[in-house]
C-alpha cells in the first residue's frame, strides 16, 4: 500500500513573538493538496509573519513548521534557497516608471533568479517564460517595461513567476492590494485555476475576504494573539467574531456582502469581508 504523501504545509503548536509581543501560540495548521486557506485580521496580527515563518524568514518561537514532510524546529535557522516547491506572490506594489526590465524579464526572474553568476538563456528557459506569460494572459505586453504597464498587468506577471517551478505550495501575501475589482477577479482566477490543475496548496493573505470567497475551502483568522480556523459559515459569524475580539462585533449582510462592525481597531472596523454575490 503507497504511503500518504506529507501535506504541503503542516504547522504544529507554532507560537511566534516579535519584539516581546506574541503574535499567535497554539496554532495547528494542514494546509492540504488543491486547498485553499485565507487568512484575515487586522495589521500587526501576524499574517505577512505567519508566511515569512513559513518560509523560513522568520523563527518560531515554539511549535514546528514542515513544507512536504520536511520539519524545522522552533529557533532553527532556515535557509529557503532549494526549496523550489514554494511560489510566492507578494503584496502588489507599483514598479517604478523607469523600471526598464521588460515583462518577461520578471517572469523570467522565477526560472533563472536563483541561479549564481551571469543567467545563461537557454532555449527551454525561453520556451517556459512564453508558456508563464501565456498562462496568466500576458502576451499583449510581455515585451513592454514593466515600470509603464498597469497594476493588474504587472501582478499578472507576477504569479507568471511563481508558478514557474511548478510549486506544490502557493503562499500570496495580499496579492489583490491595490487593484480594482476586475483586476482583484483576474488574479484570483489565475491562482484558483492553477490551485486546481495542478493540486497546489494554496495560503492566502488578505484583507477582504470578498473577491476569493467562493474559492475558499477554510480561513485562518488572526487578531490580539488570538486565532480561530474553520470553513467561512462558520468564522465569519457575529458568535465567532465577538468570542475572538473579546468584545461585542457584529456582522450583517449589506447588498450582498459581509460588513464587520465594532470590532476594536480601525483596520476591522466597518471593515467589508466580503459576500457570495460580490465574488463571483
Amino acid at each position: 500500500m503507497t504511503p500518504t504523501p506529507p501535506p504541503p504545509l503542516r504547522i504544529t503548536a507554532g507560537a511566534l513573538a516579535r519584539g516581546g509581543h506574541e503574535l499567535w501560540r497554539g496554532l495547528d495548521l494542514e494546509v492540504q493538496p488543491g486547498e485553499l486557506v485565507a487568512v484575515l485580521g487586522p495589521s500587526g496580527a501576524g499574517k505577512t509573519t505567519l508566511l515569512r515563518a513559513v518560509l523560513g524568514l522568520e523563527r518560531l518561537t515554539a511549535g514546528t513548521v514542515e513544507t512536504f514532510g520536511v520539519r524545522r524546529q522552533a529557533q532553527q535557522p532556515w535557509r529557503r534557497a532549494g526549496n523550489r516547491r514554494i511560489g510566492y506572490i507578494p503584496q502588489q506594489r507599483p514598479l517604478p516608471r523607469q523600471t526598464a526590465m521588460r515583462g518577461r524579464d520578471l517572469v523570467r526572474l522565477g526560472i533563472d533568479g536563483h541561479r549564481f553568476g551571469l543567467p545563461i538563456w537557454r532555449r527551454a528557459d525561453r520556451e517556459r517564460v512564453q508558456q508563464l506569460i501565456d498562462a496568466v494572459g500576458a502576451r499583449s505586453f510581455a515585451d513592454r517595461p514593466v515600470g509603464l504597464l498597469s497594476g493588474g498587468e504587472q501582478q499578472r506577471l507576477r504569479v507568471g513567476q511563481a508558478l514557474a517551478d511548478d510549486p506544490g505550495l502557493l503562499l500570496c501575501d495580499e496579492p489583490l492590494t491595490s487593484l480594482d475589482l476586475a483586476n482583484q477577479r483576474e488574479v484570483i482566477d489565475l491562482i484558483d485555476r492553477y490551485r486546481v490543475r495542478s493540486g497546489a496548496g494554496v495560503l492566502l493573505v488578505t484583507h477582504d475576504i470578498n473577491p476569493v470567497l467562493e474559492k475558499v475551502d477554510r480561513i485562518l483568522y488572526l487578531t490580539g494573539g488570538r486565532f480561530t480556523l474553520g470553513h467561512p459559515d462558520e468564522v465569519l459569524t457575529s458568535k465567532t467574531l465577538t468570542a475572538l475580539y473579546d468584545t461585542p462585533v457584529h456582522v450583517a449582510r449589506v447588498g450582498g456582502r459581509l460588513v464587520v462592525v465594532g470590532a476594536p481597531d480601525s483596520d476591522a472596523e466597518h471593515h467589508h469581508h466580503g459576500g457570495k454575490e460580490d465574488a463571483r
